[in-house]
């Protein structure tokens, strides 16, 4: 059992995700959102970093949410749910240089409509790849989120793709630069989709959120 949390927050959590996610809407405009019920988490990152992959290791299904190797697919804000109290929600990838500025500008719109009216959001969860760790297009995102006093935590993806030595150096570097971001929850969430590792603690952590609000 992970030190950070409880065998009851580890339950919990399994549980949560243990549903029939599916997909329940896509949101291309701030009109086009739907109504605010139950809890939002959120999943941000750059472009390519495994947004999906981390969803679909989180809920246990394969093709819940669309991968794809080509960046800046996700151009929605794509929810989704297993019981109407949680729900997930897919955010476009962002730092996508080769995207129209149009395309962007509508993404950003969006987004910060999004961050501003969203009651019920708890947390957004801003992907790092561990391969890379923090880079200057995530900066925005942060104050952003900032901005919006929504809370938010970075977790690392595809952990499976460095050395240990080199992850532990890695999860130290951005600890150390999320300290001048006074608006992050403390502590770096270390995953892989690929091997599940820390999908239990992602997992035990969104049960610990939940029963706190």
């Amino acid at each position: 059992m992970d030190p950070k949390f409880t065998r009851h927050e580890i339950e919990t959590g399994r549980a949560l995700f243990a549903g029939d996610w599916r997909f329940t809407a896509a949101a291309s405009t701030p009109a086009s959102l739907p109504k605010m019920h139950g809890t939002e988490i959120a999943f941000a990152g750059r472009s390519n970093v495994g947004k999906s992959s981390l969803i679909n290791a989180l809920t246990g299904r394969k093709a819940l949410a669309r991968t794809s190797r080509t960046p800046g697919r996700t151009q929605e804000l794509i929810f989704f749910t297993a019981d109407e109290k949680l729900h997930l929600v897919d955010m476009p990838g962002y730092g996508y240089a080769a995207a129209a500025k149009s395309k962007i500008a509508q993404w950003s719109e969006l987004i910060e409509a999004y961050l501003l009216g969203r009651a019920n959001l708890a947390r957004v969860y801003v992907l790092v790849d561990a391969r890379h760790g923090l880079k200057a297009t995530d900066a925005p995102t942060f104050k952003a989120l900032g901005n919006a006093a929504v809370s938010y935590q970075v977790v690392l993806t595809k952990a499976d793709e460095v050395k240990p030595a080199e992850l532990a150096t890695r999860v130290a570097e951005v600890e150390a630069a999320m300290t001048k971001w006074p608006g992050a929850f403390p502590g770096i969430l270390v995953t892989s989709a690929h091997t599940g590792t820390g999908m239990t603690e992602l997992r035990a952590a969104v049960a610990r959120l939940l029963n706190e609000r």
